[in-house]
């Protein structure tokens, strides 16, 4: 291979292996043994672990049915290889719990110390509606609420006119023991929103946070949200990690959740679980929405974002929310309530329209409720100039430039490749060929290699408004891949846009950047088999990131100039990342797309050893980049303190975590 045929900026290798436990998460599993007869052993385990979390056979039954109408045999085999691997998490998780997560008699007296010193005490409403629920998980709803370890709480509940008896004896019981908790039967159903709004106007705290009549809080949830809302006094909505809880008691399934994601929250409402609201803001919005049954969460958070705007929202990395697991639940399946899909899709739609974005909304793939916003191309499309830099590796180059022409719908592109001091005759052949295309030009460049210089040379002779960095061993897979990175990056508010590259052998190479693992960044689901969603879809979702590679990357060439283009510096590795947090620093949102794909012929099988000079090299610039982000290379806003970080896989625990257990 030449210097080229893996030329890129994403040197910033991804060291984690996503294909094993680490050694540190295997001193959490010590029973778990390897080998043909334990993995049979824990297949058997993970089927049965599915049917518990699923509410039973016959409802998992019902999924497994409605998987194989929509994928077939061979989705239910790709979904049955999952099920084991997040029984691994799952049994990782509960060693998580029992090390951070458990609240002690030593840490009860701390907590109720430190609520006494609070500087402020918000009184907190919990707003309930219910409707049919089983008395047990009533009870447990109810009592969840009176553990906590924060006093200064109200639980308001509407019961939506439900026939069995025991519904109002239990509200009854709990709201003659205990003055806190209010409740109102409304005389007619009205289902969950009108049942909301009837809770709601029981409310008299600061704020309110929604619970479901079937799910829990742990007893320091409300302690953390206070002690959150006195930390950021602006903040007008919180939100909290989350995780699922088995009929058997068993937590389970951990949501670690992002930093607020303003792409994100329109592919799925990752506000809800815990969601605590402003009050004020609640009325001013008009409350639950009547014909979004399902999503009417989705829907409220969308209209107080309009109002409140996205920096009002902080999220809390902590879980703060167990979601049961019960048939009928959407916790279970979306095949439960199909109606919900529907409902957030015309939340979303109405929120768009609402800001005058012209839009479209369906479900992201088959058979979820996660959804894709399909932005238009401008009617006008920009010139976008595309900049392959090269080296000789004509094979690649030529496979690339063909496959531009071939199956790009996009009209309005020119081609500038720039020629590093290639050698070979066929090269030069190649280029003398195609220079005689109308859009294509050759810019010779015989300095040095140097990936940030040849990309800033080829910027400042480009005729787009438009600039899209390619890698020379990129090949087009969707014809609307530039189509899709444009609808992204036309939009005032964004920086730079990514896609999903994709090895030939169909697992993925780059789906947005993370900074704050390996040795200094890294790509996110690196190795995910194509058709895997990701960590809570997140492989799959178009969202905000930190950082996308250069390998393929879309700008707008008055950004790029802005911010000074590429730091010449960084000759070779993370010049795409300071160049995102640049334009972050400036106000910008980066954004990953999926649905923009195409194949990178970087080999999947490369290891990470470099030779001497190259090593000098990378660790020269990993000092650079410390020596000028320094504490921004840390913390990553669109990852989260509770996931792995280095020696193990990404989206898998923390041992430990690097945030306390109530920071």
């Amino acid at each position: 291979m030449t210097k080229f045929d893996n030329f890129t900026s994403s040197s910033h290798r991804h060291s984690t292996n996503n294909d094993a436990v680490s050694h540190k998460a295997d001193e959490a599993l010590p029973d778990v043994p390897n080998g043909p007869a334990s993995r049979l052993v824990r297949t058997l385990r993970s089927i049965r672990s599915a049917i518990k979390s699923r509410g039973g056979i016959g409802a998992t039954f019902s999924y497994c049915r409605g998987i194989v109408r929509r994928e077939g045999l061979a989705g239910l085999h790709a979904r049955l290889l999952r099920v084991t691997a997040d029984q691994t998490l799952d049994e990782l998780y509960v060693e998580w719990i029992s090390r951070y997560d458990t609240v002690d008699d030593p840490a009860r007296d701390a907590i109720r110390k430190a609520v006494e010193e609070l500087p402020a005490k918000p009184l907190l409403s919990l707003v309930v509606p219910t409707y049919q629920t089983p008395e047990r998980y009533l009870r447990e709803m109810v009592d969840s609420v009176r553990a906590q370890l924060y006093p200064h709480w109200q639980l308001c509940i509407a019961d939506d006119a439900s026939s069995d008896p025991s519904v109002r004896r239990v509200l009854e019981e709990y709201a003659a023991l205990d003055s806190r908790i209010n409740f109102v039967v409304r005389s007619a159903n009205g289902h969950i929103s009108e049942a909301s709004n009837s809770a709601l106007a029981l409310a008299k705290g600061d704020f309110v946070g929604l619970l479901d009549h079937d799910d829990t809080l742990p007893e320091h949830a409300l302690y953390v949200v206070a002690r959150y809302i006195g930390k950021h006094p602006h903040a007008r909505l919180f939100y909290s990690d989350e995780d699922k809880l088995l009929p058997d008691g068993t937590r389970s399934t951990p949501y670690f959740k992002c930093d607020w994601n303003p792409e994100l929250i329109l592919g799925q409402n990752m506000f809800s679980h815990f969601g605590v609201y402003e009050t004020a803001l609640l009325h001013e919005v008009g409350g639950f929405r009547k014909g979004f049954e399902g999503s009417q969460d989705h829907d409220l958070i969308l209209r107080c974002i309009e109002r409140a705007g996205h920096e009002s929202v902080v999220h809390i990395p902590h879980v703060l929310y167990h979601w049961r697991v019960i048939a009928g639940s959407t916790a279970t399946s979306i095949d439960e309530k199909p109606y919900a899909l529907q409902a957030s899709i015309k939340a979303v739609s109405q929120h768009l329209h609402r800001l005058g974005i012209d839009a479209t909304v369906a479900p992201a793939f088959a058979g979820t409720h996660m959804l894709r916003v399909k932005y238009p191309r401008p009617t006008e499309p920009p010139l976008v100039s595309i900049i392959i830099p090269t080296r000789d590796g004509v094979k690649l180059l030529r496979q690339c430039v063909n496959s531009l022409f071939a199956k790009t719908t996009y009209p309005a592109f020119e081609i500038l490749i720039v020629d590093n001091d290639s050698v070979e005759p066929e090269t030069h052949a190649y280029f003398t060929k195609l220079v005689r295309c109308d859009n294509v030009r050759i810019i010779r460049d015989e300095r040095p290699f140097n990936f940030s210089a040849l990309n800033n040379v080829a910027a400042r002779q480009a005729r787009g408004n438009y600039l899209c960095l390619l890698n020379n061993d990129i090949e087009v897979i969707s014809p609307d891949w530039l189509d899709e990175m444009m609808s992204h990056a036309v939009r005032p508010e964004n920086g730079a846009v990514g896609a999903a590259l994709w090895y030939p052998d169909e697992t993925l190479q780059h789906g947005g950047v993370l900074v704050g693992v390996a040795d200094l960044a890294g790509h996110m689901h690196h190795r995910l088999w194509r058709g895997n969603a990701g960590y809570f879809g997140r492989g799959a979702l178009a969202q905000n990131v930190t950082a996308v590679t250069a390998a393929c990357l879309v700008v707008r060439k008055s950004l790029f100039e802005a911010v000074g283009g590429f730091n010449e510096e960084l000759a070779v590795a993370f010049n795409d990342v300071d160049f995102c947090l640049r334009l972050r620093r400036t106000g910008y949102r980066n954004v990953y797309t999926p649905f923009a794909q195409l194949y990178h012929h970087e080999s999947a099988t490369r290891g990470t050893d470099l030779h001497a000079e190259a090593r000098v090299r990378f660790e020269h610039e990993i000092n650079l980049m410390k020596r000028i982000w320094n504490d921004d290379l840390l913390v990553d806003p669109f990852y989260n303190p509770n996931l792995a970080s280095c020696d193990s896989p990404l989206f898998t625990p923390a041992f430990p975590p690097r945030i306390g257990q109530f920071d």
